[in-house]
């Protein structure tokens, strides 16, 4: 393989051909760009991190308390549930993906952030649905467990509220739907999800139908590609 690109695994899932891969970028200086594709899109790429970090930053911000037993919905590179670990309130945390492609990949130390997660008691990584688990409070987000709350669910799969990994997802995105998903959370517990767009405000109406507060941030970060600042956003709702 050329040493600046390499294609590290390829396999089938249960939505299509998906591939981890690694190359070099002179844009990006001396470091190795980690990237997952499915099919023809990408899912994922460690250029441009930023967005993820602040999803944990941000969404722990508002979460008050100690020994927090938090959600990640999508392991992707490991991003939001390794910065969601270097807060010392976190007790315990449970990423949840929908491939275990994906979630080998971390296991078997394969990407980068493996080896943090892997080495930290306190992450479990949990083989389902997000969507499934987030509207089926009875059972919920902990295998061992069911009815268990959470001070917190962070959330990354889809692009946005309106662009969907897989189609299938788009009826999570209702007020009957986002309310079982509170019903997981403790009171005062907070929901945050990113997207790759500005806030789009029909989105935080529906959101203020669920939850007593609703920020939109902004994430502003340098994108050498387009030699100028890229955006997107984090929405961080409180439960009453």
């Amino acid at each position: 393989m050329s040493l600046l690109f390499e294609e590290i695994d390829s396999q089938t899932s249960s939505i299509g051909e998906i591939s981890l891969r690694r190359r070099r970028m002179p844009a990006f200086g001396d470091r190795d760009i980690y990237e997952v594709k499915l099919g023809d899109e990408f899912l994922m790429s460690s250029m441009f991190v930023e967005a993820e970090e602040a999803l944990s930053t941000l969404g722990l911000a508002a979460v008050k308390g100690d020994n927090l037993s938090i959600v990640v919905g999508g392991l992707g590179l490991g991003y939001t549930a390794v910065k969601a670990l270097e807060d010392p309130r976190i007790g315990e945390q449970y990423v949840v993906d929908a491939l275990d492609t994906v979630i080998g990949w971390h296991r078997d130390e394969r990407v980068p952030l493996g080896k943090i997660l892997n080495a930290d008691p306190r992450n479990h990584y949990v083989l389902g649905s997000f969507f499934d688990l987030a509207t089926a409070p009875s059972g919920g987000f902990d295998p061992g467990c069911d009815y268990k709350k959470f001070d917190a669910i962070l959330l990354d799969i889809d692009h946005s509220p309106t662009e969907f990994l897989n189609a299938a997802n788009a009826q999570f995105y209702t007020t009957e739907k986002l309310t079982l998903m509170a019903e997981q959370l403790k009171p005062a517990g907070v929901f945050a999800m990113w997207s790759q767009n500005l806030p789009e405000a029909h989105f935080e109406a529906l959101l203020k139908t669920v939850f007593e507060s609703v920020e939109c941030h902004i994430i502003s970060f340098f994108n050498p590609l387009q030699g100028g600042e890229s955006t997107s956003s984090v929405y961080v709702c409180v439960k009453s």
